[in-house]
């Protein structure tokens, strides 16, 4: 099979992942969410966002391959694309589905030496996870509704390889919960992600009010739900962290 030549890429992390492979003059469209490497990407055609394609762009654009995620895109998409085009549909729940996700991108694209150079990178920061006491934790992703993240996410395998418990992983996905659940559990620590709700500064005394037992810690999404190139510099940055609020 020839490595292809015109990629699009419908899924952030990815789409950062493909320039960190060295494969710049590949990428021919991207979505409006895909924001790194920043000073590389801006130079790339949006093809409209991860939940509504431009689909007349992407056809026009005749690419060799597509770039998509189970998640991050929409099935009805997906096959729409799929009847005209090579798509490789990604489905990443765990850090293990993130490596083997850039080994077969980069097998695809020709970069397997690259890939695999940036797989040892990042597993090396993987194996330097500190060795400290589980905490119990609580991931909120949404307000109003509260939302947090159950088993069968890649923030859940982020969050337990850096034993940080997390309460909600008897639910699976992205279960609803209320401030006063979350007094009741009793967290250590409540981490507001600042994605895909945006929480700030105002947000934490909110939630100290209701939940007054646990600590409420304002924390980069990018960090737990990037997988790709971003795991290595958000696999140190979490050791780091890891340390501190120890």
């Amino acid at each position: 099979m020839e490595s292809p030549q015109k990629i699009i890429s419908l899924v952030p992390s990815l789409t950062e992942l493909l320039f960190d492979l060295n494969l710049d003059e590949r990428i021919i469209g991207r979505t409006r969410f895909c924001i790194h490497p920043k000073e590389r990407v801006k130079n790339v055609e949006i093809m409209g966002g991860t939940k509504n394609p431009r689909l007349d762009k992407i056809r026009n654009a005749q690419p060799d391959l597509i770039i998509a995620n189970k998640e991050e895109n929409r099935k009805e998409d997906i096959e729409k694309l799929q009847s005209d085009f090579e798509v490789m549909v990604t489905d990443i729940n765990t850090i293990e589905d993130a490596f083997l996700t850039i080994h077969d991108i980069g097998g695809r694209c020709n970069a397997e030496e690259t890939a695999q150079e940036l797989i040892s990178a990042i597993r090396n920061e993987y194996d330097r996870a500190p060795d400290e006491s589980p905490m119990s934790v609580t991931y909120m992703i949404w307000r109003d509704p509260w939302m947090t993240v159950g088993s069968n996410t890649y923030i859940h395998s982020v969050l337990s390889h850096w034993k940080l418990d997390n309460l909600f992983e008897n639910q699976s996905r992205y279960p609803t919960t209320t401030l006063e659940e979350l007094s009741r559990i009793k967290p250590d620590i409540i981490l507001l992600s600042s994605e895909p709700y945006p929480f700030k500064e105002k947000h934490i005394k909110e939630v100290e009010n209701a939940c007054p037992k646990s600590r409420v810690l304002l924390v980069d999404g990018e960090w737990f739900s990037w997988y790709g190139s971003r795991m290595l510099p958000s696999f140190k940055k979490l050791n780091a962290f890891r340390k501190a609020i120890s």
